[in-house]
């Protein structure tokens, strides 16, 4: 699950401008799509500024947690491209602008991943326990101020990125606390002195 901090606040400077907002998004949820792709994932659904992603269906994807996490990585990239792009454009301008962030959740674990939904109207979709834990981790991101976070069972199935730990906690609606980390760079940085 990836998803725009503060949008509400972005989506007010548009409010006599929808169509601003719709070019903004597009020329925003394009370069995150293109990560996520790249790296074989699946887009689920757009909801709003968020997207949902995931890996391993309808196609094996060898290593998907893995790509999950470079995934993520890439998207910040090109965020910052994208920041780069429309800070020169507002100052050009005379206009403020405030860079985007995003927060990104990831975890891996089995899921039910088919066409699901109601008797009128279905689309091909993923849910469990695991999508679950994605989605209240990416919520988490605002909470610990990070921008990639994710469960035990990434960071044990793609150990080899770089990992921080940031807590142990008791996600909503769970009963058991799980630990969390912040992917904040890929297997390159892991093995370099200063990260370490």
């Amino acid at each position: 699950f990836s998803d725009v901090r503060g949008f509400t606040t972005i989506s007010e400077s548009f409010k006599d401008n929808p169509q601003g907002l719709t070019q903004l998004m597009n020329r925003l949820l394009t370069p995150l799509t293109n990560s996520i792709i790249e790296r074989k994932g699946t887009i689920d659904k757009y909801i709003g500024d968020a997207i949902m992603a995931f890996w391993n269906a309808p196609l094996d994807v060898p290593h998907h947690p893995r790509n999950a996490c470079l995934a993520a990585l890439g998207m910040l990239r090109r965020l910052d491209e994208l920041n780069k792009e429309l800070g020169l454009e507002a100052q050009e301008a005379g206009l403020p602008y405030r860079p985007i962030r995003i927060g990104v959740g990831i975890e891996t674990g089995l899921a039910f991943v088919g066409n699901m939904g109601s008797r009128q109207r279905f689309n091909y979709s993923v849910i469990g326990d695991s999508v679950n834990v994605a989605a209240r981790l990416e919520s988490q991101c605002k909470t610990y101020g990070m921008q990639i976070l994710v469960g035990d069972n990434v960071r044990n199935a793609a150990p080899d990125l770089a990992y921080l730990e940031v807590d142990e906690t008791l996600l909503k609606g769970k009963t058991v606390a799980s630990r969390i980390w912040a992917v904040v760079g890929d297997d390159r940085l892991a093995t370099t002195p200063g990260f370490a």
